[in-house]
């Protein structure tokens, strides 16, 4: 009885083991497909696109809320990412464009996107926008929510 007892403590903490070194080699760099400072939700959010047609409409949706037509050509959906639109939420001034992904990871079903600190250039105009950005991770991740992580 006590074998079997060492056997069973030994198998739960060898998973356990298992998951925590999973999420450690989740760690990537994440792709941006595309970055605007206007155009995006106005509550901070994200949305799994699921297809070619979910991208292309939410590429030229954003840019459309913001006046402006695409000028990008619109990215070839991968089987093999997932790709994530996320809404920064509203800002009264400056660019607050995404324009680099330092790192991604997953911990506990979130996912962590790493990107640089905003700098601000000292006095802006006063501007109210909302920045959006699409960016691709492994389609291995498995997550509930998304969570920006800010680095200098």
């Amino acid at each position: 009885m006590n074998k079997l007892l060492m056997l069973l403590l030994a198998v739960i903490m060898s998973c356990t083991n298992a998951s925590s070194q999973k999420s450690k080699d989740m760690q990537a760099k994440g792709e941006i497909l595309a970055s605007e400072s206007q155009g995006g939700a106005d509550q901070a959010g994200f949305k799994i696109i699921k297809d070619q047609t979910e991208l292309q409409n939410s590429i030229t949706q954003n840019f459309k809320k913001s006046g402006m037509e695409p000028v990008m050509e619109i990215p070839v959906f991968q089987k093999d990412k997932k790709f994530v639109l996320y809404n920064l939420g509203t800002f009264n001034s400056g660019d607050h464009k995404v324009n680099e992904i330092r790192s991604i990871s997953v911990k506990d079903n979130v996912l962590y996107v790493e990107v640089p600190e905003y700098q601000s250039g000292g006095m802006a105009i006063q501007v109210m926008s909302n920045p959006w950005f699409i960016f691709s991770v492994p389609s291995n991740y498995q997550f509930t929510s998304v969570e920006l992580k800010y680095s200098k």
